[in-house]
């Protein structure tokens, strides 16, 4: 079978991400702009993924901490401007059930990351427009990418919590259908 190529839906996709506040509480936000393309012959134990995210689209519905998040203090977007993904390998762990192994670069660092993923379906549009659905979540220690600003709390712990947990709702499109809305 031929190499398909399949790019994100960004109006069916969504990145979001968790991180503790005060030791007690958790903040959500998310990303709003990015792309991605997939790659596949039909096996997804061999497709490849990569997907480039926009780090200053980042947003917490709080304007003052996103802007805090864009700075050298966390994600220097003005110096590294995206963050990006690379699938290096698939491994199946039960029925549609995956855990896809890449590289994600933030910042100035590529660290290994495991996402647990899960494949939803392939289904065609009432438009006639091929689509893959994929849910995925990882966590990973902010600190191993730079990310390494806090302030001790007077009570114990600190402001921002090290682990960031991660979560995408992915819809691709096939490439010669990209262009169409649904």
């Amino acid at each position: 079978m031929a190499i398909e190529t399949w790019h994100i839906d960004p109006q069916h996709t969504s990145i979001g991400f968790t991180v503790r506040h005060m030791v007690v509480a958790r903040v959500h936000g998310r990303f709003t702009r990015y792309e991605g393309r997939l790659f596949t012959n039909g096996d997804l134990l061999k497709a490849q993924a990569e997907m480039k995210i926009e780090a200053a689209s980042i947003d917490t519905q709080v304007e003052a901490r996103d802007n805090h998040l864009r700075s050298q203090d966390f994600f220097d977007v003005g110096a590294f401007p995206r963050v990006i993904f690379h699938s290096k390998r698939v491994q199946a762990v039960g029925k549609d059930r995956y855990v896809v192994v890449g590289d994600l670069t933030i910042k100035d660092t590529t660290r290994e990351v495991a996402l647990e993923t899960e494949f939803l379906g392939r289904v065609t549009d009432p438009f006639g427009t091929e689509r893959l659905a994929f849910s995925a979540r990882t966590s990973v220690d902010r600190k191993d990418f730079g990310l390494t600003w806090n302030k001790a709390l007077e009570t114990g712990g600190v402001l921002v919590g090290e682990r960031i947990d991660i979560e995408l709702d992915v819809q691709v499109v096939k490439a010669a259908a990209a262009g169409k809305a649904a």
